[in-house]
């Protein structure tokens, strides 16, 4: 079964984010900060990260970095949720290694449709 991880500081952003992907089949591990998702991703690479954008003690851009730098970094697709709607903001994030994004709120509708957009199967 496939494992996504679900980051971000808000615990009902968490529950959604989980309800979607174990509907899509995926196991889920949850991280309310960017360390203690390092630290998951560090015991257990996943196959897909739901990431919040703005996080405590670390910012989404950073964590994306640390994710791509690590052995098997590559393998993840990083799909980020966020409330921004600044274009430069978006295009930091993918070019730091995001594969797609959603916008906050969203539903399971809306996450499916980004993750086959980018050849995800669900």
């Amino acid at each position: 079964m496939k494992h996504c991880l679900v980051v971000d500081d808000s615990r009902v952003i968490r529950t959604v984010a989980r309800r979607i992907m174990e509907d899509l089949q995926y196991t889920v591990a949850e991280a309310e900060d960017g360390m203690a998702a390092l630290r998951a991703v560090r015991e257990k690479m996943p196959d897909l990260i739901f990431l919040d954008w703005n996080l405590p003690t670390m910012k989404g851009v950073e964590f994306v970095k640390s994710v791509r730098g690590q052995q098997d970094g590559g393998h993840p697709v990083i799909l980020f949720a966020t409330t921004e709607n600044d274009a430069t903001e978006v295009a930091h994030a993918m070019a730091a290694g995001a594969n797609e994004y959603v916008m906050k709120p969203f539903d399971g509708v809306t996450v499916r449709s980004k993750l086959a957009e980018i050849g995800v199967t669900v």
